[in-house]
């Protein structure tokens, strides 16, 4: 399969890129806006990974990227880039700037490369978009978040339209949904408040990248059928 992978050296991303990598039939696009440090060691280690830089703060830089999609025969698009900050502060002291650039930076460029991956998916009759949520979409959200979440809940109304308007072109539209995981995003988390977290999962332990990315992968592999569906990776904590 050929696979694009947006936010694909980093974190999560990184592991997402890996996991499709390691099978050879495989070409996997990675793309990468700073981290070119990261996204240089994947494609030595990786003879099937493909680098490409993209900034979504910049217009030119997604419009590269998409004149490029249109070579590459797509098969899965894995929305997983998020290039904003995780703005910890309650929702009246954020500027409403913010906000506005949380969507124009994290949510357009998602529309935009998911439009040019549905064109390709269409005129060949298949394709499968994974799109990475949050678990904080259900229950009760952080305290602090509500741009994040705001981004997020954006796109989990818009991975439902694009499975029901693609379904009879075999173009399957889902989600994961996962809950706290160590990331660079969140890196700045304070350890005692990462320790608590710990000791109240039902588990013991918190979520790993590579747990996500078996979800991933079962979405990308599974038939026309399972369309329109979220995976919620919280081990049943906050359900609906």
């Amino acid at each position: 399969m050929n696979i694009l992978i947006t936010g694909g050296a980093s974190g999560l991303g990184k592991a997402i890129t890996i996991k499709f990598a390691k099978s050879e039939e495989n070409t996997v696009y990675c793309t990468y806006s700073s981290s070119v440090k990261n996204a240089k060691e994947l494609q030595k280690e990786y003879k099937n990974i493909i680098i490409i830089q993209c900034d979504f703060k910049n217009t030119s830089s997604i419009e590269n990227l998409t004149e490029e999609m249109s070579n590459w025969d797509l098969d899965v698009l894995v929305n997983n880039a998020y290039g904003g900050e995780f703005i910890t502060s309650h929702f009246q002291k954020i500027d409403h700037i913010v906000f506005s650039d949380d969507f124009n930076n994290n949510v357009v460029p998602t529309l935009i490369i998911t439009q040019k991956a549905i064109s390709i998916f269409r005129k060949k009759r298949f394709g499968r978009i994974v799109t990475v949520l949050s678990a904080a979409l259900t229950g009760n959200p952080v305290v602090g978040s509500s741009s994040y979440i705001g981004c997020k809940a954006y796109l989990e109304k818009l991975t439902k339209v694009w499975a029901t308007e693609n379904a009879k072109f075999n173009i399957t539209s889902n989600s994961v949904s996962p809950s706290f995981m160590e990331t660079n995003m969140n890196s700045d988390f304070d350890d005692r408040l990462v320790e608590q977290m710990e000791k109240g999962h039902p588990l013991k332990k918190l979520l790993t990248v590579e747990e996500v990315t078996d979800s991933i992968q079962f979405l990308t592999s599974s038939n026309s059928h399972l369309n329109g569906l979220d995976i919620l990776l919280n081990a049943a904590q906050n359900l609906k």
